[in-house]
Formats: C-alpha cells, sequence, structure tokens
C-alpha cells in the first residue's frame, strides 16, 4: 500500500525544530525554537499538551519516561514525561548543545555542543559523565551505537568520528562534510544513525546520497541514492527492524530505501519545499513522523508494503515533482491544512510509465511498452515496473501481480531516460467559506463576520453550533443540535444558513433560520438532488445561495422559494452575498507551477438582474491560494489571497482588482498570520485576527479582533510625493462606493462624499506645490488636470503668486478645457433628459400643457405684486418677445471661454420640435431672422425645460464653477447670485425672483451680448438700494473684498428690509422701465441678463405643472433674460 502523506501541522515558530515519538509511539514529541515541547496524541490533536523548558530547545530526546532537552541556556535538562516535571539538570557546556541523544536502553545519554564537546552522561548519576575531545568546530549530531560500544558524531569540521565510548578514543574518522563555522551556516546537521539491532551500519548524510560505513572495518559498503534528489541530504534515520532507511533533504524531499536490494522506496515532497530537521521512525508502526524548519510537524503513514514487496514510490504533491497531479489533482495539495481538511491519499509509483488519459492500452501485443515522450525511472538498482491506469489513484492487487508476472518478458528501461519536466498541473484548492477555520478541527469557526460568529463543537461530550451576534442588543445568542453534521454555514441581518453533505441515507440538505421572519414558522429544510452535494453557501438581502458539485448555483428566497437555478462554469471555490451583489469564484481551469486559475462573476440579484463580471480571472499572487472572499461593509467585493494581499474591486477603474493591503507587513514572524474577518471603507478599516504561528484562530480563548490601515502598493512610499500620491489614490479609490450607491438609488451622506473631495483636492494642491518647487511644471499640469475647477483657480493663483506665469497660462487654459467639458457633459445628459420628455409626452400636443399655465402665473404676479416688482418682471417678459436663444452658444466670443449652457437650439426652420437638441455645441447664437420666426412657443418650452435642469445641476454641485482668471467682475456677481439659489419652498423660490432679478437686469448685458450695450436696462430696485448702502456694507465687514461677497451680503440685508421699504426701492426704479421695455421689443439681439431669476420661477413652474397661458412670451422672455448668469458660471 503506497504511503499516505497527511497536511502538516503547525507545531513551534519558525526555526529548526526536532521530533520523536515515545516508547510505546502512542504520542509524538517535539521541540522548537519557542522554547516548548510539545506532545501530540495524534496529528489531528487541536490542544497538545505543551511544556516550556526554556527560551529556545534544539533537540529532545524520550526513554524510559525521561524527556532530557538541549536548551539555549547551555543546558542539558531532564522532565518527568508525560507529566513534564523538571527533573534536574544532566550537564553544562560554555555554550548551547545541538544534538542529544539515547542509548538503546535508556541509561545514557550523548550531548554535542558549538564548543566542540561531546559529552556522554549517566542518567541517574549524573557525575558520572565522559567527555570527548577532538573536533576543531561545532558538533552537529549525534548517534550511539546498538551495543553501546561506539558513539559517532559529526561536526562543522567537515569530519565525520567514530569514539569507542570506553575510553574516549577516536576510532575513525572521515573528511565528509563541507566546513563551516557554526551549526547555524553548516549545509547540512548531518544526522547520522546507527542500524538497529546489530549495529552493523552506520548511515551518514553527504551530499545527496546516504553512504553506509560497516562496523569495525569502517568501510564503505555502500551508497543509497536516487535520481529525484536535487539537494543536499541533512538527517536519516531507520525502521525499528532496521531493514529501511529514511533520508530528509534540505528542500523538503523524504526518501525511504529498502537498505538490503538498495530499492527506492518512497518518495514524499514537503508541501511547501521546507527544509526537513527532524525525523522519527514509528516505534512498532510503519509511520515517520517529521518536522521542517519553519516549525511545522508532518506524518507519513504506510510508508514500506507490508509484504514487503517493493512498493511504488511516494510522489511529492510539491509542484516542481508532482507528477500523480497530471492524472488526478485533487488528491493532493501544497497548499496546508486550509486546502486539505483530510489525510490526502496520493498515488505513488516507481519505474512508472506516464501516458495520456486517452490512452489505457498501454501495452502492445508484443509485450514491449508503447514508445512515450514521458518516463519516470527510479536509480539502476530498480527492477520494478508498475503502471497508473486512468482515472485511478492505486493499482488492484491482481494487477500489481499481473504486471509483476510480466516484467521478466519487458527489455530493461535505460536510466535516465528523458521525463516531461515542464510545468506542473497545481492541484486545485477545495471549496471554502469564508471566515471559517478547516474542517477536521473538533472545534472551529463556521464562520465570522460583520454580523456574528458562528462556531461547531464536535467532541465527546457534544455535537453542536453556537451562534452569538456581535450587536446582542437586536438579537439573542442561539445554540443549535448538530445531528445533521453541517459542516458550511452563513449568518446575515435576516438568517443563519446551513449546509450539509450528503451520506449513504440522507441527501444533502440547505437549512435556513429565518429568524426575522414575522410569522411563527422560522425555519426551512430543502433537499438537494441525488449526488449533489452542496459545497458553498452564501446569504444576501431577501436571498440566499447555494453552489453544488453539480456545477449548479441555485437561488431561494430568505422564506424558502425556490427561485432562478443557473450553471456555474467551475467547480465552485467560494461565494459571498451583500444586499443585492452575489460574488462567486470558482475553478476556470487548471493552474501550473502552484498558481490557481480562478474565475470571479459578479452578479445583481435586484428588480433588474444583471451580471457585472462575466467569469473574469482573479488574479492571485503567484504560487498563492484564495483564503478569504466577501464584501466590504458599503458593498466593495474584496479578496485576500494565502500571501496576505487583500485586493478590492475598482469600480472607477473598469471593475479592475487593485491590492490596497498586505498583512504580511504587519507580522512579526514567518509563521504570523492576519485572518481577515471584515473591511469597512468609512472609515478606512481591515479587521482581522492576528494569529502566532498559525493561519487561523483558536475558538477558546475568544480571539481579540485587530484593526489594521490599508496602503495602496505605490513606488517611494518613504518620499513625500509618494506618500501624497497613495494617499490621494487610496481616497478616490475608497470613495468609488458613494457613485455605486447614489447610482443604485441606495441612501448615503452628501458630507461624506464632500469631505472626500475635499480631502483629494488639499492633497493635488500639495502635491502641485511640491512639484513648483521642484520646478516640474509639466506635472503641476498633469496635477491640475485631476482638480476641480474650484482647485484649478487656486492653482492658478499659486502660480501667479509664484512668478510662474507660464504655468499661469498653462492652467487658465486647462480651465477653459475643463469648463467646455463640463457644458458638454450637460449639454448630452439634457439630450437623455430631452429624450425621455419626448417618449413621455408622444401623442400629445404642447397646446395641452399650456391649460395649467394662468394659476401660476397669476400667482407669482400677485407676490411679484406685494413688493412692487410685478412690473418689472412683465417688462422683461415682454422684452423676450424678439429674443435670441437663451441657451445658444456664441462662437465668437472668445473671452468667454466656457459658457454653462445645456444645449445650443436653432429656431431657423420653421416649426421646430421642441424637444429637440441640436448636436453641434458650436453652432452660431440665433439670427434676428430667428427671433422673428414664429415659433417663439417651440423657443420657448425649449428653454424651459433646459433652464430648470441646468438649474438643477447647479443646486447640485452646491459651490459656484471657478472659470479661468479672467477680469470680468461682473461674472462673479452672476456667479455669487447662483450660488446663493435654493431649492425650498414656493414662497422662497417667489422671493428669490423678487430679489436677483434687479441684481443681474442691467449688469450682466455686456458679457454675452456685446453688440447691444447701448441697450442699457434701468437699475432695479435691489442694484439702487446696493448702491447707496455699499460704503457701509464695506465698513461693517472690511473682511470683504471680493465682489460675490458684497452682493452676497447685500442680498442678505436687503431681505430682512421691511416689506415696505423694499416696495419703496422697486418704485424708486420703476420710473424708466416701461419706455425701455417699448424699446426693447424693437430690438434684434436679446438681452441676456435674468436667467438666474427665471430659473428659479420656471422652478416653481414646473413644480405645480401649472404653466401661464394667457401671457406665454412672459415665460420664455424671462428665460432668455435670465441665462446671461448661469452662463457666467
Amino acid at each position: 500500500m503506497p504511503a499516505t502523506q497527511k497536511p502538516m501541522r503547525y507545531g513551534h515558530t519558525e526555526g529548526h525544530t526536532d521530533v520523536c515519538f515515545d516508547d510505546s509511539g502512542s504520542c509524538i514529541v517535539t521541540c522548537g525554537s519557542d522554547g516548548d515541547v510539545r506532545i501530540w496524541e495524534d496529528l489531528d490533536d487541536d490542544d497538545p499538551k505543551s511544556i516550556n523548558v526554556g527560551e529556545k530547545a534544539y533537540s529532545c530526546a524520550l526513554k524510559n519516561g525521561k524527556l532530557v532537552t538541549a536548551v539555549s541556556n547551555n543546558t542539558i535538562q531532564v522532565h518527568t514525561f508525560p507529566e513534564g516535571v523538571p527533573d534536574g539538570i544532566l550537564t553544562r557546556f560554555t555554550t548551547n548543545a545541538n544534538h542529544v541523544v539515547f542509548n538503546k536502553d535508556g541509561t545514557k545519554v550523548a550531548a554535542g555542543s558549538s564548543d566542540f564537546l561531546v559529552k556522554v552522561v549517566d542518567v541517574m548519576d549524573c557525575s558520572q559523565q565522559k567527555t570527548f575531545r577532538g573536533h576543531d568546530a561545532p558538533v552537529l549530531s549525534l548517534s550511539f551505537d546498538p551495543k553501546d560500544i561506539f558513539l559517532a558524531s559529526a561536526s562543522c569540521d567537515g569530519s565525520v568520528r567514530v569514539w569507542q565510548i570506553s575510553d574516549q578514543t577516536c576510532a575513525i574518522s572521515w573528511p565528509l562534510l563541507q566546513k563551516c563555522n557554526d551549526v547555524i551556516n553548516a549545509k547540512s546537521i548531518c544526522r547520522l544513525a546507527w542500524q538497529p539491532k546489530s549495529g552493523k551500519l552506520l548511515a551518514v548524510p553527504v551530499e545527496k546520497s546516504v553512504k553506509l560505513y560497516r562496523r569495525e572495518t569502517w568501510s564503505n559498503q555502500f551508497d543509497l541514492s536516487d535520481n529525484f534528489i536535487t539537494q543536499t541530504l541533512s538527517i536519516v534515520t531507520w525502521s525499528p527492524c532496521g531493514q529501511y532507511l529514511a533520508a530528509g533533504s534540505i528542500n523538503g524531499l523524504i526518501t525511504v530505501w529498502n537498505v538490503e536490494t538498495k530499492a527506492c522506496m518512497e518518495r514524499v515532497k514537503h508541501e511547501k519545499g521546507y527544509a526537513i530537521c527532524g525525523l522519527a521512525w514509528h516505534p512498532t508502526c510503519r509511520r515517520i513522523a517529521y518536522t521542517d524548519a519553519e516549525g511545522n510537524l508532518g506524518l507519513l503513514e504506510n510508508v514500506c508494503n507490508p509484504k514487503g514487496k517493493i512498493s511504488s514510490s511516494k510522489v511529492s504533491s510539491r509542484v516542481e515533482k508532482d507528477y500523480s497531479d497530471l492524472f488526478d489533482g485533487d488528491d493532493t495539495s501544497n497548499a496546508g491544512d486550509f486546502l486539505n481538511d483530510n489525510a490526502v491519499e496520493t498515488p505513488s509509483f516507481s519505474k512508472g510509465i506516464l501516458h495520456d488519459d486517452e490512452d489505457d492500452d498501454i501495452m502492445l501485443a508484443s509485450g514491449r511498452p508503447r514508445q512515450r515522450s514521458h518516463f519516470l525511472e527510479d536509480d539502476e538498482n530498480s527492477v520494478d515496473v508498475t503502471m497508473l491506469k486512468t482515472g485511478s489513484s492505486l493499482l488492484k492487487e491482481e494487477e500489481e501481480d499481473d504486471q509483476a508476472d510480466s516484467i521478466p518478458n519487458l527489455p530493461l528501461v535505460t536510466p535516465q531516460r528523458s521525463f516531461y519536466d515542464g510545468p506542473l498541473p497545481t492541484p486545485r484548492q477545495k471549496p471554502f467559506q469564508s471566515g471559517s477555520t478547516p474542517l477536521h478541527l473538533t472545534h472551529r469557526f463556521m464562520v465570522w463576520n460583520s454580523i456574528g460568529i458562528i462556531r461547531c463543537y464536535n467532541d465527546e461530550q457534544d455535537n453542536a453550533i453556537d451562534v452569538e451576534f456581535h450587536d446582542t442588543s437586536i438579537y439573542h445568542a442561539t445554540h443549535l443540535s448538530n445531528t445533521l453534521n453541517y459542516t458550511v454555514a452563513d449568518l446575515s441581518h435576516e438568517a443563519i444558513l446551513l449546509a450539509c453533505e450528503s451520506t449513504d441515507e440522507l441527501a444533502s440538505k440547505l437549512h435556513c433560520l429565518h429568524f426575522s421572519s414575522w410569522d411563527s414558522s422560522k425555519e426551512w429544510i430543502v433537499d438537494m438532488p441525488q449526488n449533489e452535494d452542496i459545497e458553498a453557501i452564501c446569504l444576501g438581502q431577501g436571498w440566499a445561495a447555494a453552489a453544488t458539485s453539480a456545477l449548479h448555483l441555485r437561488l431561494f428566497s430568505i422564506g424558502g422559494v425556490q427561485k432562478e437555478i443557473f450553471s456555474l462554469p467551475g467547480p465552485v471555490v467560494s461565494m459571498a452575498g451583500h444586499g443585492e451583489q452575489l460574488f462567486i469564484v470558482y475553478h476556470r481551469g487548471t493552474g501550473f507551477d502552484g498558481d490557481q486559475c480562478l474565475g470571479v462573476q459578479l452578479l445583481e440579484l435586484g428588480k433588474k438582474k444583471k451580471q457585472i463580471l462575466h467569469g473574469d480571472p482573479l488574479p492571485l499572487t503567484m504560487k498563492s491560494y484564495l483564503v478569504w472572499v466577501g464584501f466590504s461593509a458599503e458593498g466593495t467585493p474584496c479578496f485576500v489571497d494565502s500571501e496576505g494581499i487583500v485586493r478590492m474591486l475598482n469600480r472607477g477603474l473598469g471593475n479592475t482588482w487593485t491590492p490596497v493591503c498586505d498583512t504580511r507587513e504587519h507580522c512579526k514572524g514567518k509563521s504570523d498570520h492576519y485572518w481577515v474577518v471584515g473591511i469597512h471603507e468609512n472609515p478606512q478599516q481591515l479587521r482581522c485576527i492576528p494569529c502566532k504561528g498559525s493561519r487561523f484562530p483558536p475558538t477558546l480563548p475568544r480571539p481579540a479582533v485587530a484593526i489594521l490601515s490599508f496602503k495602496l502598493p505605490y513606488c517611494q512610499i518613504a518620499t513625500e510625493k509618494g506618500q501624497m500620491e497613495e494617499q490621494y489614490w487610496r481616497s478616490v479609490m475608497f470613495h468609488n462606493h458613494l457613485d455605486y450607491l447614489a447610482k443604485n438609488g441606495y441612501e448615503y451622506e452628501e458630507s461624506t462624499k464632500s469631505q472626500a473631495i475635499k480631502q483629494q483636492q488639499e492633497l493635488l494642491i500639495k502635491m502641485l506645490a511640491l512639484s513648483c518647487k521642484l520646478e516640474r511644471e509639466f506635472r503641476c499640469v498633469e496635477l491640475a488636470d485631476l482638480m476641480t475647477q474650484n482647485a484649478v483657480n487656486l492653482a492658478i493663483k499659486y502660480a501667479s503668486r509664484s512668478g510662474r506665469l507660464i504655468l499661469a497660462q498653462k492652467l487658465s487654459e486647462l480651465a477653459v478645457e475643463k469648463a467646455t467639458e463640463l457644458a458638454a457633459t450637460q449639454a448630452e445628459e439634457e439630450e437623455v433628459e430631452e429624450d425621455f420628455r419626448k417618449r413621455l409626452n408622444a401623442g400629445y400636443s404642447n397646446t395641452a400643457t399650456e391649460w395649467s399655465q394662468p394659476t401660476l402665473r397669476n400667482q407669482v404676479e400677485e407676490e411679484a405684486e406685494d413688493t412692487g416688482e410685478a412690473d418689472d418682471i412683465e417688462e422683461k417678459s415682454e422684452i423676450h418677445q424678439h429674443g435670441q436663444n437663451p441657451f445658444s452658444k456664441n462662437a465668437n466670443s472668445s473671452d468667454v471661454p466656457a459658457v454653462k449652457s445645456g444645449a445650443v437650439t436653432s429656431s431657423t426652420q420653421g416649426r421646430v420640435n421642441p424637444f429637440k437638441v441640436s448636436a453641434s455645441s458650436k453652432e452660431p447664437a440665433a439670427s434676428v431672422k430667428s427671433a422673428r420666426s414664429p415659433n417663439i412657443l417651440d423657443n420657448m418650452n425649449k428653454s424651459h425645460k433646459k433652464s430648470t435642469a441646468l438649474n438643477r445641476a447647479t443646486n447640485n454641485e452646491k459651490s459656484p464653477v471657478i472659470k479661468p482668471l479672467v477680469p470680468k467682475p461682473k461674472s462673479k456677481q452672476a456667479s455669487a447670485a447662483s450660488y446663493f439659489q435654493k431649492r425650498t419652498s414656493q414662497a422662497d423660490k417667489t422671493e428669490e425672483v423678487k430679489e436677483e432679478n434687479p441684481k443681474n437686469s442691467s449688469s450682466e448685458n455686456p458679457a454675452i451680448c456685446p453688440q447691444n450695450t447701448e441697450n442699457e436696462r434701468p437699475k432695479t430696485g435691489f442694484q439702487m438700494w446696493l448702491e447707496e448702502n455699499r460704503s457701509n456694507i464695506l465698513s461693517d465687514n472690511p473682511d470683504l473684498s471680493d465682489e460675490a461677497d458684497i452682493i452676497k451680503k447685500g442680498m442678505l440685508l436687503f431681505r430682512v428690509l421691511p416689506a415696505e421699504e423694499r416696495k419703496a426701492w422697486a418704485a424708486k426704479a420703476k420710473g424708466g422701465m416701461a419706455s425701455d421695455g417699448a424699446e426693447a421689443k424693437k430690438r434684434k439681439c436679446v438681452v441676456d441678463t435674468s436667467q438666474e431669476t427665471e430659473n428659479q420661477e420656471e422652478k416653481a413652474t414646473e413644480s405645480q405643472h401649472l404653466p401661464k397661458k394667457h401671457k406665454p412670451l412672459d415665460l420664455s422672455t424671462n428665460q432668455k433674460l435670465s441665462a446671461f448668469a448661469f452662463k457666467q458660471e
């Protein structure tokens, strides 16, 4: 029967580790650099007894209830076994001892030290001791002759010596090893061993072979080697019967030979390729315990064939030589406990012929093996040939017998024949539940997430499941019996979801405890079809999902209704749910050279179901596997691999994956890890549990959660520039979820987004200032391209004051481009809105929508008359009859670089569709003829909608759009006027109409329509009041320097005046308006001065859906008059 390699267990912290069995073989004893000796009942023992013997333990030996250890305090200590009670000190050295061994009957102990000495001490009387001097460097290892006549030792001086114990003389010395000055620098620890019982042979690991020397003649009888040994052998051990010899190498290969036939029996490769530093053969069973230089403990079972036949050799699960994976990748693993919960049966073979899956008939009629390109051979002493059959991991006994009989008829295969040495397949990672610990543990976490913890207890006393919630004020803890042996679980705010595998009698079941249900039935169970096992589950908002071994993904409502079912492209690895999102990771193919080949699907299961990620490859670190899949608390998909890299979906970069944290940077030791339990984007927190010397935490004591910070792996992070770049892009990425929430109709705090934008702009300004100091002006422009218009304005000021005029000019040009792009974007948005309105109003005439105009118009006029400004509004309405389209952009006005116009309309072609939007943003303003065209109503309707939409955009921005530094103080007035518009009640809106119209009526005319400068408008009441009180405002507020701030303050003061006084000011301004209005009717170019005011009025109109009918031109006029203020913004 071939050897079985069990998954390795964490035993000690990284460093040299030793292992031995007790006399009966019932316990495995290990010691390590953490100073502990651990007593394991079996490899699956989750709670080994631990005895602390010192700061570091270099070696241990056990015999007759005495545990002897070589400790870092330069002593050889004795403890009772298994009690672990200190029983004295056998001897001391001037430096630490490196190896300690018992003789056959346990009466003596030999110890070798780094002070070049070897001592043999009587266990019962430590005063009886002998010292062996002769080595010129630290002693590496020792071995007692079974007859207690000789003692063998190896040293860093390169020699292997055999001492005569009785007179302490050196019988023989061989210069076999590479010289070094200390044990830590030794290429091999050269753990030599005498053959048990007879002591006939001394085995010494030298380079890539084991040399065997005959007793007393000290001649080299023969060497044991193997073609697959590529690194130095460092340790050997004999089977208790003396028939087999096992050796371990510094790259993790364990090889077993039959000493009589010199045939290689087994080859086993360490899962991670770590150096083997401890090797012990079970006293009665065919087991080998081994430890590596990283503190892990492993076990091989059924090492040699009980019949004594030359067995097939064990082939490693390590990627470099894992040929068995070519056939059955599920049988082995290179990822440790996390990937393999149970022992792994690995098919093994020696002298075998690999063949493709489709070739079952490997033997030809002639009896010769078919010529294949891939062959595996053992050493030249091998005689047996064993073949692997397709799809089977082991050969049947009958096939072995038949092939053994046919062996003499086969021609001998010449050694060193070429074999496949290319990339090898990686064993597929097994399905797992995020936040769970391995299945083989008796006490384990089934899930730990942001909602709570589910623990499973499966021992002699109890088989139960405990559910604990983090928020105990809402939920209470639950205790469940686990009679069905549930293996996977998930937990949400609504339910607990459990699943179990199928048995011979029972089907695989999905069990949901819907504790948030309002009715009395809070549980449901669904049986899977025959031969279909649930492998992964997850919960979302109102739904549950289960992925099965039949490559089905089954969706259920949280109440138990079966919903959609679809096929997965490959075997599932893990799943996660959050709200409407379902995150699936599966095997999309076979990986090579240790890499997993995983794919990811991201679906949204809302009313409009859609797939976001369509089986894209999941980017893992090289030679790593997946350990955690989930969502941040804000709903962004994330995952963690075995190398500790946390990656997050970057929705702002085309749904790519960005590494946001390396948990290994926070680990103190190589064996330490962080076990992730949750991710938060605001605040930026990675919640995880530190695990010292392990990949996962124990259930007891309750682990403490640590919080790690995120850091994107940017270059030159130690410099100020690198730090600010990392902070900026991390802020951008960690606030992408706000756009996603807004897009999908979720609520979020606007203050969070505004604060993030403020922080990002501050970082950009700092980086720009730093680049200015370094005279990197081109880089400054690149940074400014990332800024908002406000920040660009500050950058222009900074460049101007720094004397960098070329940079200031470039930044001004950039500001023009950004404003133009903004206008184009708004035009596109309005096209979509117009198209929507067109579809909405299809089949209805324009006049049908005008019946509702009088009511609101009367209301606006009545309120305006209260303040004495109704005539002012009416005047503007009349002027508008011959005006141009307020939203058309004048192509010749280059001094107004970025008009924030919604769209360009044209009225030169007779009756026009009122919802049509011109595609060109460079179309010249409407001509004089267009002003006289009969489609004034069309223009009015168009302007009505556009101005409303534009004003909404203005309100949402909550800040004026910053223009390049062009000396136009009046545009600041308009910008300030738009800044203070609020979407408030109807009364507030009409009040703003009354107050803002006067301000804008005359001051902004020359900016957009320079050809109409002769058409000066009379001042409004507010303007006249402001002119008279400007000096008072400035004296009361000396810090006001900007015109916009003065207007703002003036508006606030004007609003608090009594109504009578405001009417009086309006009456003063009323005198010349009628004549000017009549004159304006004759003009051919519109005076665009009051769009801000009309936008407010139009909002009121739209909100009540009551447009004015008896004066339809008034609304259009006001819109056209108010267009300028918005364009100046």
